[in-house]
């Protein structure tokens, strides 16, 4: 099995990105294949990863796909790999609310038998840093914490009371980065501005990680506790169905800046499942792909490019079109606004019957939910685990058939003739039918 480490921290802000993202475009820049993983069910980190890496960025959740598929998943996604570098999520312990460490940093390092380089902001702190370091260790039973990251070190002279104290009671420091070496990324009300809205700068910045952490972290010591890794194995998980469907069926997946939250196992499905999958991007594009028989449309930033989707009007009726003539449509979080009448009160694709407007309040959690009725994408009562990540309502929040339904009594989203619309963001990995139920309703 692929060496490997986890890059985690004791809570968010600490600069767990800064490091993994750093460390992949080092070792890349070294020759070595790496792969990248985040643990979650972020789509942003995985953009800089993939940018990194030069190999696509993907996601261990077992929230999303059960904690079964992890190791299948990753053993897929580090196929060929010298190293693999897994970011983890908030902090080493925090896991889904409610369920203790389950979905958790921690929870995927031990199933993946991996070690742990904990990066540790040491602001304001001297001495103290070492017994925060050791809580770690000693917390989690079989987890290997195998060295640390100090990271916004203020001087020399601050550098080495940090190192006395770990000498004492942590493991091997194996990097200090000073204050001033923060590379900034911008962020907007979901988190940092994805790879695809600012590539240059991106590749800039990911130029700036590669330097950073070739002169601060002592990336042989980083690469031998990888090699260090206790044995694992995993069979690869596989998207190959028994039987495709014949036909090889058209599927447009929306993409670009407005459309850019997916995974990669959601292209890599219905490609399986017999279809040949090709993008649109609904800010340039004025048609569907020829030949599209369904469509599916994940989650991203259509409120900041309202003015622009409003705009494209003939992709707009394209879409509408398709589904008047029954072809399949499954679309989530900005999928959903897309399709509605309006958003802010600009004119959408008007397929559904309801109105989408910003606001305030952040709307964030995961949800188990069952499928209120059959659909392009499900039958009806199958229970999935979403997530659900938005600034945004939609009015009326359920059609008379609802997508999902989760406790306690919510309805979300819509199921009408061919398509199936909702907040809840899916990990086809984790309900593996619903690929294939969709590139199957082409028919």
């Amino acid at each position: 099995m692929v060496a490997r480490l986890v890059i985690a921290a004791p809570a968010s802000g600490h600069g767990k990105t800064t490091v993994a993202t750093g460390l992949l475009a080092a070792f890349a820049a070294r020759g070595l294949t790496v792969a990248p993983f985040k643990v979650g069910p972020d789509y942003i980190d995985p953009g800089y990863h993939a940018l990194a890496a030069g190999r696509p960025g993907r996601n261990l959740d077992p929230v999303l796909v059960g904690e079964e598929r992890i190791g299948p998943l990753f053993a897929h996604g580090s196929a060929g790999a010298d190293l693999a570098v897994v970011e983890g999520v908030m902090g080493l312990f925090d896991g889904r609310t409610g369920w203790g460490e389950f979905g958790s940093t921690a929870h995927v390092a031990r199933l993946l038998a991996a070690p742990v380089v904990l990066v540790v902001d040491a602001t304001a702190q001297a001495r103290s840093i070492a017994a925060v370091i050791h809580g770690f260790r000693s917390f989690g039973d079989g987890l290997h914490i195998a060295g640390v990251v100090l990271n916004r070190v203020g001087s020399d002279r601050h550098e080495q009371i940090l190192r006395d104290a770990c000498a004492e009671f942590a493991p091997p420091v194996l990097g200090v980065l000073r204050r001033h070496d923060a590379v900034a990324a911008p962020s907007r009300h979901l988190g940092l501005v994805p790879v695809v809205e600012r590539a240059a700068e991106a590749n800039a910045s990911v130029d700036a990680l590669s330097a950073l952490v070739a002169g601060s972290v002592l990336r042989d010591a980083v690469l031998a506790v990888a090699r260090g890794a206790m044995p694992f194995a995993a069979e690869p998980w596989s998207p190959e169905t028994a039987a495709p469907v014949p036909g090889r069926p058209v599927v447009a997946v929306a993409g670009g800046a407005a459309f850019s939250f997916g995974y990669a196992e959601t292209v890599e499905q219905p490609a399986a499942a017999g279809a040949e999958v090709v993008t649109v991007d609904p800010l340039r594009d004025e048609r569907l792909p020829d030949g599209t028989r369904a469509l599916v449309v994940g989650g991203g930033f259509p409120e900041v490019y309202a003015e622009q989707l409003a705009a494209n009007a003939p992709l707009r009726d394209a879409v509408a079109r398709l589904a008047a003539a029954g072809g399949p449509i499954a679309a989530e979080c900005a999928g959903l606004l897309w399709l509605c009448r309006s958003l802010d009160g600009r004119p959408m694709c008007g397929i559904l019957d309801a109105e989408a407007v910003m606001t305030p309040r952040l709307t964030l959690g995961y949800r188990d939910a069952a499928a209120g009725a059959d659909s392009v994408l499900a039958p009806a009562g199958t229970r999935v685990s979403g997530h659900e990540f938005h600034r945004t309502a939609v009015t009326p929040p359920a059609g008379t058939t609802p997508a999902w339904a989760w406790q306690p009594g919510t309805r979300d989203g819509f199921v009408s003739g061919s398509v199936h619309a909702s907040y809840l963001h899916l990990h086809w990995a984790g309900a593996p039918g619903l690929a294939y139920r969709l590139v199957a309703s082409c028919a």
